[in-house]
């Protein structure tokens, strides 16, 4: 073959691969937009399917650790898990698996504790909402038992709408409905439904006790001030 027709060869050739080429980039171009775009679209989704305001911004497991105010560690709190809500509209804490406090003095000394089922914290209000089967024992002794109990810190008082059974060194007394101030030294119940003497030996079990003038349904201080107020 001749010089002049082995190049002419040659052209055409390249002239074919150049038209092939041309052919299939504009498609691959095509092709990379749409993939792309699949991929922000598929991002902008998700992305709109998460609301910070229900996510947690801080999630901790199997918790022991104090809590403080002002410099002053106010109160121990171990949980299995703690989950903090710091976005949504009314910032709170949540405890689902349990929960066990301990509140302290200003002399580090203990003044309460209280475990319970769940627990609910509105951080901004500082107000507790415990649930479940709620355990409280105060610098006595003494034992609480309900089903939910609010502790409001700011207002240093804890209450309840629901039955309390309460154990003294001398009584037990049951009842609807709870108010008390933080350290569970003056308290009330609403609606005391029975009242009896620890060592009543002749009260059968699950039989309600008369409630009398003479039968404590009241634990007051010397100080008249601090005795809580009841609503009905």
């Amino acid at each position: 073959m001749l010089p002049q027709q082995c190049l002419s060869t040659q052209l055409t050739l390249l002239k074919r691969r150049l038209s092939h080429i041309a052919g299939f980039t504009p498609l691959l171009l095509m092709v990379l937009i749409l993939a792309v775009a699949c991929s922000n679209e598929s991002k902008v989704s998700v992305a709109s399917r998460l609301n910070p305001k229900k996510m947690p911004t801080m999630s901790t497991k199997n918790v022991a650790t104090f809590i403080s105010d002002s410099g002053i560690i106010q109160y121990k709190l171990v949980s299995p898990a703690w989950y903090v809500y710091n976005e949504a509209d009314t910032p709170y804490w949540h405890f689902p698996k349990g929960i066990y406090l301990r509140k302290y003095d200003r002399a580090f000394k203990v003044v309460s504790s209280v475990a319970a089922d769940s627990a609910h914290y509105l951080s901004r209000e500082k107000l507790w909402r415990l649930d479940g089967h709620v355990e409280i024992h105060n610098g006595t002794d003494e034992l609480f038992l309900t089903n939910q109990l609010f502790w409001d810190e700011r207002r240093h008082k804890l209450y309840s709408d629901s039955f309390i059974h309460i154990e003294t060194a001398t009584h037990i007394l049951e009842g609807k409905g709870f108010v008390s101030n933080e350290r569970l030294t003056a308290y009330s119940i609403v609606k005391p439904t029975g009242v009896f003497p620890v060592n009543q030996q002749q009260i059968e079990p699950g039989t309600p006790a008369e409630v009398t003038s003479e039968m404590p349904v009241t634990n007051s201080p010397d100080d008249p001030d601090n005795i809580p107020e009841t609503t009905e």
